[in-house]
């Protein structure tokens, strides 16, 4: 013990005697310490955050709402079931008699050609659409039967030609004829006779539930979500069917993006819903003859293949359309072979003669 005391008395006499080379000594001693103390800090592994903990496998991810579309327009429904509607078609009357007609503009697909001395007429389809007044309605032709089959449709119209009754009456088809369903139609006495027959959808939707026809499962044309052209192409179009009160033309609205209708010199409208709009509008030309059935009638050439043109968005496309048999949909391909989606909405297809009739547009 005695030892360790001189020792330390030892150092503190000659700190004493040496107090500058002490101080130095001590500072050097202490940047060694610090110097040392750095280093081992630094060789350890840094702390890391720790991760959050994984969500539990038990927690579902919320699935996307699904979207349905209406078959025949494309048009954005509210639920599966309306998707599977039943279709109707309806024969409505052309003639300057039958003006303003009924029920066209609310409607999904309009199919137009010539019946019989140049007056057009036309097949007019509905599924979501339920206009309480549809009219005058007309007589069916075998090229509309043609045009109706692929929408798996009932068929509203009064009596029509020979080869027409024969087909929609062989079991085939949902035949809703004025002829054996009177208390399904009436005259309106505001017009003479025959361009005086109505009907309604409060009494088509109970006469297709009568018979049973309460869903379609209608071949229909692709859709697609469009926009105006920025720099449209096509803003006015001239349709000629047969002459001046039957041919047609189009004025393009960019703000609305469909096309305003005119005929016979004036705007097409519906007498209550004001002037026809539709949002694609399909010119196609097709072979006409007159044909010995019950006295001479017309007849389109409606399957094979043969050009159209189509308007949409402002733009226009010369296309070929293609129909195998009387059961399948039209179908547009571009000079590429690439089918052509149409535009949500109604569509307007008129159906000229080949050789006389044609479209034009600027």
């Amino acid at each position: 013990m005695r030892t360790k005391i001189n020792t330390f008395s030892k150092l503190r006499d000659w700190a004493n005697a040496h107090r500058k080379l002490s101080l130095v000594i001590t500072g050097v001693t202490l940047v060694a310490i610090a110097a040392g103390v750095a280093a081992f800090l630094v060789t350890q592994n840094p702390v890391t955050d720790v991760p959050p903990p994984k969500a539990s496998s038990s927690v579902k991810k919320e699935e996307p709402k699904p979207v349905f579309y209406a078959p025949l327009t494309g048009v954005e429904v509210a639920d599966e079931n309306a998707t599977t509607k039943p279709v109707t078609a309806i024969m409505i009357e052309n003639s300057p008699d039958a003006r303003p007609q009924s029920g066209i503009k609310s409607s999904s697909v309009v199919y137009e050609a010539i019946a019989e001395g140049g007056i057009t007429r036309f097949l007019v389809l509905y599924q979501q659409e339920k206009p309480q007044l549809v009219g005058p309605v007309r007589s069916l032709r075998m090229y509309y039967v043609d045009w109706l089959a692929p929408y798996n449709a009932s068929v509203a119209h009064v009596g029509g030609s020979a080869n027409a009754l024969a087909e929609v009456r062989n079991g085939n088809y949902r035949d809703i004829d004025q002829f054996f369903n009177a208390g399904s139609y009436w005259r309106a006495s505001d017009r003479w006779a025959p361009h005086n027959v109505y009907t309604s959808f409060e009494r088509l939707d109970a006469l297709n539930a009568a018979k049973g026809y309460t869903s379609s499962k209608p071949l229909v044309f692709p859709r697609k979500d469009s926009t105006p052209a920025k720099a449209p192409t096509a803003t006015s179009i001239s349709v000629t069917m047969s002459g001046p009160l039957y041919n047609s033309s189009y004025t393009y609205d960019a703000t609305n993006n469909y096309y305003l209708r005119s005929q016979g010199g004036g705007a097409h409208t519906d007498r209550e819903e004001g002037q026809i709009t539709p949002r694609v509008v399909i010119v196609i030309k097709s072979p006409m003859q007159l044909v010995q059935e019950d006295g001479w009638r017309q007849q389109y050439q409606t399957t094979g293949s043969g050009s159209a043109t189509i308007f949409q968005d402002g733009t226009v496309q010369e296309v070929t359309w293609r129909k195998a048999d009387r059961q399948a949909q039209y179908r547009f391909t571009d000079a590429s072979g690439t089918e052509v989606s149409l535009a949500r909405g109604q569509t307007w297809i008129s159906i000229v003669p080949a050789s006389t009739g044609g479209v034009s547009w600027q």
